[in-house]
This record gives structure tokens, sequence and C-alpha cells, in this order.
């Protein structure tokens, strides 16, 4: 199985313990994906965010309905999270979120996703041709989307979701 690692970094406006709630709120992970996706938590909330915590979401990958299961490995608020594929579309995927502090308030974000596609050659054709691309497009939509919404978070304790489906 071949492993494959996408990273990215971030800037974001706010110190790490400003930013990292937003983070802590498995629900503000639908707003920062791709609505093509149809990403949904269907674990019920709140989700109480720790190691050991699992949470299940529903999606649809080039239209196929797919079921994914995390578990949230590790749990250092303000500075790291893991969380680690159960089940789901990937043969591995293990995500870790880190926060770091700059100068004048603001958080170096980093995403580090290892992941593998499985299916023998097969599946390291599809990496090539499809996955790959999908992975940093979900990345690329997170990155756009994830500064105005911070903003807006830091100044209301609305959840997000809340205020998505009013419009």
């Amino acid at each position: 199985m071949r492993i494959h690692t996408l990273r990215r970094t971030q800037e974001l406006d706010g110190p790490p313990e400003a930013v990292f709630p937003f983070f802590a709120d498995a629900m503000n992970l639908e707003a920062i994906t791709p609505p093509l996706l149809r990403f949904r938590v269907i674990t019920p909330g709140p989700i109480a965010m720790q190691a050991g915590t699992l949470i299940q979401y529903r999606l649809r990958l080039r239209g196929i309905p797919v079921t994914w299961k995390t578990l949230i490995q590790e749990w250092a608020p303000s500075s790291r999270f893991v969380d680690t594929q159960l089940s789901g579309p990937y043969a591995l995927w293990h995500h870790t979120h880190e926060f770091e502090a700059l100068p004048g308030e603001r958080t170096l974000m980093t995403d580090t996703v290892r992941y593998a596609v499985g299916l023998g050659p097969l599946g390291v054709i599809a990496h090539h041709v499809i996955v790959r691309r999908d992975v940093e497009a979900i990345f690329d939509y997170r990155r756009d989307t994830l500064g105005p919404l911070l903003e807006r978070s830091l100044r209301s304790p609305e959840p997000l979701r809340d205020r998505r489906t009013r419009g």
C-alpha cells in the first residue's frame, strides 16, 4: 500500500487559544468542506472533543454515498490534534492539525494528511488520476473559506451550522 502525504500551512488571525475552539467544534467541519461533497456530521451534537472521541460523517465522493468514521487519536487544546479514519473511503487517513503562535496575535496552522487509496495497482492509478486532485481540492477550499468563517466565528458565539441553515 502506497502512503501519500499532503501538507498545507496557513496563517490565521488570532492566537492559537482563540483559533483552536473553531476546530474543536466538529460541526464546523461541514462549513469548510466543499458543498459538492454534501459532507454532514451524523454523530449527534454537541460532541465532546477529546482523545478517544468517535465521529461519524456522511458524504458523497463523485456522487457515491460514503459513511466515514474517525477517531480523535490525540487532543492537545490550542496546539494539536490528530484524527484517524476507522472506516471510510481510504485505506489509511491520518490527519494531524498543528497550531503554532506567530508574532502579532496570529497562528500558523499546519495540516499534515497521510493517506492511502489501497486497491493495489488500481489504487496507484486512481491516486494519480483522481484522488490526489480531489484531496488537494478539499484543502484548497478549506484554505479559501477558513479565514472569513473563522473571523465570523470569533465575533459571534452562534454555531456556524445554525447560521448556514438560515441562509
